[in-house]
């Protein structure tokens, strides 16, 4: 799969979540405070809850049903009741705009 351009690095908000599907596979985005762009796997491994709708807080991002945060760089939850990792994916900017390959994963 070659990577495909998602949004603008611009429409995304700081410390909030943004949902894009590529491919058919659901990403939640996220620009943390350092302005480093992160991609997660959308939905919770606890339940079937897209993680965009949820809480970023510092470098999780936060279930908003059952409250499991996950860790933006490795996938992994931080808290129960999930127990198993979400998939991270390579972010590619170029010229403003957000890249993502969902075949490169970076953890899971």
């Amino acid at each position: 799969m070659a990577a495909s351009r998602v949004c603008a690095v611009a429409e995304l908000e700081t410390d909030a979540a943004k949902r894009v599907v590529v491919d058919g596979i659901p990403i939640a985005l996220v620009l943390d405070s350092a302005g480093t762009v992160h991609a997660i796997g959308d939905t919770c491994t606890h339940g079937d809850i897209s993680l965009s709708e949820g809480f970023v807080e510092g470098n999780t991002l936060e279930c908003w049903a059952h409250g499991s945060q996950f860790e933006l760089t490795t996938g992994k939850p931080l808290t129960l009741p999930a127990y198993e990792p979400v998939p991270v994916f390579a972010v590619s900017i170029l010229d403003g705009d957000i890249f993502i390959d969902p075949g490169e994963r970076i953890a899971v």
